[in-house]
């Protein structure tokens, strides 16, 4: 059975080559290109420099699919690749730093937040600003055990090589803009978690939509929606701090 490190990278790899239809690694978007496009290395042309026909061209796309999926076949998944509860007291007890990136608002920071049991207020507020209302210009108090599942969730990922900001698509919403959003056919709820400050719609480049809701869903902090859509950035996954369910949009 394969490591989490090893799973992860093998299916980043079989991605790169076109032989699995979505990469654990990659935008769930992102087409697979065809195994004959993408092979590093061509089949040898004969000797009497015929070129290679169609049916030797073939033969060679059989034999590495052939190959790529027996690979798959034994790189099985460990059984808690997604499971935030296999994490020991010791990745809990360590200071937190969270690395946010808010592309509504061209913001960007990492900031230490959580030291020694302790929530460091200045740096707290300096999130909940991040996480703020960019089209109301409202801040309001972020839900803490919310930042401790975006924080959970990105030291998860890092510890695999992946170590990229969350991207903070929306966070504290008012009333108003929640409004607005369902008026303009965006899937907002009545009464949205965003509203009081315990909801976050997030994204990390280059990991897939359905591997980050997975892993945001073992933390049993709450909800989670995936919520899945064309395009070179992908999908996004909601967390919130309400009821433990999990839906897609």
């Amino acid at each position: 059975m394969a490591s989490r490190r090893n799973f992860l990278h093998h299916g980043m790899g079989l991605a790169a080559l076109g032989l699995v239809a979505t990469p654990l690694i990659g935008c769930a978007s992102r087409t697979a290109a065809p195994a004959s496009a993408s092979a590093s290395a061509k089949p040898r042309a004969p000797r009497t420099g015929v070129p290679p026909q169609p049916t030797q061209l073939a033969s060679v796309d059989r034999s590495i699919t052939s190959q790529s999926r027996q690979a798959i076949t034994e790189m099985e998944p460990p059984p808690d690749i997604f499971d935030a509860q296999a994490l020991d007291l010791e990745f809990w007890l360590k200071p937190r730093t969270l690395e946010v990136v808010r592309p509504a608002s061209n913001e960007k920071a990492r900031l230490l937040y959580w030291k020694d049991g302790e929530v460091i207020d200045s740096a707290y507020q300096e999130l909940c600003h991040l996480l703020r209302d960019v089209n109301g210009k409202k801040t309001a108090p972020i839900d803490p055990k919310l930042l401790e599942t975006l924080w959970g969730t990105q030291a998860f990922v890092a510890r695999y090589g992946i170590e990229q900001p969350l991207e903070i698509l929306s966070g504290y919403r008012t009333a108003e803009s929640n409004s607005r959003l369902r008026e303009a056919g965006v899937p907002a709820a009545r009464q949205s978690l965003h509203i009081s400050g315990r909801a976050a719609d997030i994204r990390v480049a280059n990991l897939n939509a359905e591997v980050l809701g997975s892993l945001v869903r073992s933390f049993k902090q709450g909800g989670v929606g995936f919520y899945y859509r064309s395009g070179p950035r992908g999908g996004w996954i909601h967390a919130d701090t309400g009821l433990q369910r999990t839906w897609k949009g």
